[in-house]
């Protein structure tokens, strides 16, 4: 029994370690967090940090493969299942990536300010490339438009859906929208984003 209480509070430690660093390297991005600034965000001195997590970096990249792990485990089924047609998957994407984006604000953020920070390993981190190249997602573009560049469609894909939560603060503003209008917007983009993409696999 003692054990199981020993583990118990070990696994309740590192997750309250691991919530810490999600925040702050949030807020401050990997260069600026210190690891006395997670130790103080999560309640605990910094030599019980140290014990359960050695190094800053091993903490970073725990937290980064939880942040990838959300923001493409998802979507990568999706986009290689040879079962499902060009339109279901661009609803299925979108659908996928609003309610994850809805349920963690804070990804979007986290992700971009790490690109811009360090795009090399971040690059090699999610093998972005490899995944578009292999993904049968490409082969249904390439044979719907093959005088259209993958790019300009993931580009367009992406920034319809994710640059309103990253813009989520001005779009507010401009509007005059209280979070609950906001959330509503969102929830119709699901249907909306389908139809635009769909339109430029149509214009030539």
């Amino acid at each position: 029994m003692a054990k199981k209480k020993t583990i118990e509070a070990d696994l309740s430690t590192q997750e309250k370690i691991k919530e810490a660093a999600r925040k702050v390297f949030t807020q401050k991005g990997y260069a600026a967090t210190r690891t006395r600034d997670i130790a103080e965000e999560a309640g605990i001195n910094l030599a019980l940090l140290n014990y359960y997590f050695r190094s800053k970096e091993g903490l970073f990249e725990i937290v980064m493969v939880e942040k990838l792990q959300q923001l493409f485990g998802t979507i990568v089924p999706i986009l290689n299942d040879e079962g499902t047609t060009l339109e279901k998957k661009l609803e299925l994407v979108v659908l996928c990536y609003i309610d994850m984006l809805t349920a963690h604000p804070d990804l979007p953020i986290f992700v971009l300010s790490e690109i811009r920070v360090d795009p090399e390993r971040f690059s090699q981190r999610i093998q972005a490339g490899k995944l578009l190249r292999e993904a049968y997602f490409l082969k249904q573009l390439k044979e719907r438009r093959p005088d259209l560049h993958p790019l300009h469609f993931v580009m367009n894909l992406v920034g319809m859906t994710l640059f309103p939560f990253v813009g989520k603060p001005i779009f507010q503003a401009i509007g005059n929208l209280p979070a609950k209008d906001y959330a509503v917007l969102m929830e119709e983009r699901k249907a909306l984003i389908p139809k635009w993409v769909q339109a430029i696999l149509k214009t030539k």
